[in-house]
């Protein structure tokens, strides 16, 4: 724990010799909580995102045509008895 608080650089509050577990924890509970807020907020501008992206490309491919319709060409039997008429 001491090593914790050493590395996150507390300082014990005025009075005290140590930084306190409880005061240390609230500190990292305010800390987790708002990080966690954060988090989810980005995660859902995120998803949000790639959801414009989705549909962006499903429209772009919607405009495209998934097969080419060509012209029908006469060179079957019903176009040989027709010329032959």
């Amino acid at each position: 724990f001491l090593e914790t608080t050493a590395y996150f650089c507390m300082k014990p509050k005025m009075g005290e010799k140590e930084v306190s577990p409880h005061s240390f924890f609230s500190i990292w509970h305010e800390f987790s909580s708002d990080f966690k807020d954060f988090w989810k907020k980005e995660n859902k501008l995120i998803l949000q995102e790639r959801v414009k992206e989705a549909e962006e490309v499903c429209r772009q491919k919607k405009g495209k045509s998934l097969y080419n319709i060509r012209p029908k060409h006469d060179s079957g039997i019903v176009s040989k008895n027709h010329s032959n008429t």
